[in-house]
């Protein structure tokens, strides 16, 4: 912990006097902008107090704001569970444990970009090597035991989330929850839609790869705004409107979608059983992302070797830098919950059980 994090400021040498006048509460409101939201309210107008006689005593000084600045980001890598939290270890893990879902959720998201574009390719032609078709495989399975986790570790915090409303406790998740059901609804309704415009439609190959061509035809269709024409705005015009409205909306709703599970899981109290059984999960989804981007790394190494229909674009590269940084960041995440679990009280009355008050 720095001086700065807990409200005591250093002795810096350095400083350069400046008599006290409105710009100094400008500064401090812009000092404090480095730390999250949920710290500011806690320990921010302490901290201000402290910072404004500072600044009238000593004046602007670089060291200081490069202390409060490296402090204000701990603070919030500790919010996302991705350090650990000085003060209450039980809010690093349930931090922890949403950092994980996005970067989940990241990931899938980015890797079904990969898949689609594959699986357009597979639908039309036969690669001429056999590494492609392994890739396929191997990404698929990937896909499918994430999808499958997903619905695992949705079912105890919507048990959670029902149990806490009809104890009269669900007002705090009733705004994510109508936020997900709308968004997961949104791209229901228009993945179902425009499904139908798939490039792959006609062709019939991908069946013997056993992917039926409904689930690559929707998978397209909600990754489709993933991609490079947003920069060639001549060719974006091509597309009809309600295509281009789609590739705008699509992906708000899929950060709807995020949103909201993200805050349930800050705000739903799982008892210590179900939190283990969340992190059993968390351990089996990082394992999922690492055979994932094993099956794309080997489609990117033998692409040159194929045709035209098999070779990977920027798009490619930056959806596979996306899986990338997304499993690091689940393994960090996941490791700092199980570091934050340990000594966080794990009771029925304790801050993970279903009497902890609400990060």
């Amino acid at each position: 912990m720095t001086a700065a994090e807990d409200g005591q400021l250093p002795d810096w040498e350095g400083c350069s006097p400046e008599p006290s006048d409105e710009r100094e509460a400008a500064r401090v409101s812009r000092q404090l902008l480095w730390y999250p939201r949920a710290w500011r309210i806690r320990y921010g107008e302490e901290f201000a107090e402290l910072l404004a006689a500072e600044l009238a005593e000593r004046g602007p000084c670089w060291r200081r704001s490069a202390d409060v600045a490296t402090a204000g980001l701990r603070a919030r890598l500790a919010g996302a569970g991705l350090t650990g939290h000085p003060l209450d270890p039980a809010a690093a893990a349930r931090s922890g444990l949403a950092t994980v879902a996005t970067c989940v959720a990241a990931a899938v998201l980015a890797g079904g970009t990969i898949w689609a574009q594959l699986a357009v390719g597979l639908q039309w032609s036969v690669p001429s090597t056999g590494a492609v078709t392994w890739a396929m495989a191997l990404m698929s399975g990937a896909l499918l035991l994430l999808a499958a986790l997903i619905v695992m570790a949705a079912a105890p915090v919507v048990g959670a989330a029902i149990a806490a409303a009809c104890r009269g406790h669900g007002r705090s998740m009733f705004g994510p929850a109508v936020l997900f059901g709308l968004a997961v609804t949104a791209l229901v309704i228009g993945g179902h839609h425009f499904e139908n415009g798939w490039p792959g439609t006609g062709g019939h190959l991908l069946a013997h790869q056993g992917v039926p061509g409904g689930v690559a035809a929707f998978g397209w269709a909600a990754t489709m705004w993933f991609t490079s024409y947003w920069v060639h705005p001549a060719a974006l015009e091509a597309f009809p409107a309600t295509q281009i409205a789609w590739m705008v909306l699509c992906p708000v709703a899929i950060g709807c979608v995020i949103t909201g599970s993200v805050q349930l899981l800050r705000r739903v109290q799982l008892s210590p059983r179900a939190f283990r059984y969340e992190m059993w999960l968390a351990n089996i989804a990082g394992a999922g992302l690492a055979a994932f981007l094993a099956g794309a790394a080997l489609w990117f190494v033998y692409a040159a070797r194929a045709s035209a229909l098999f070779r990977v674009g920027a798009i490619d590269r930056a959806a596979l830098a996306i899986v990338v940084v997304a499993l690091l960041g689940c393994a960090a995440a996941a490791r700092q919950v199980r570091a934050a679990a340990a000594h966080a009280p794990t009771g029925p009355a304790g801050p993970i059980g279903p009497h902890a008050p609400a990060p």
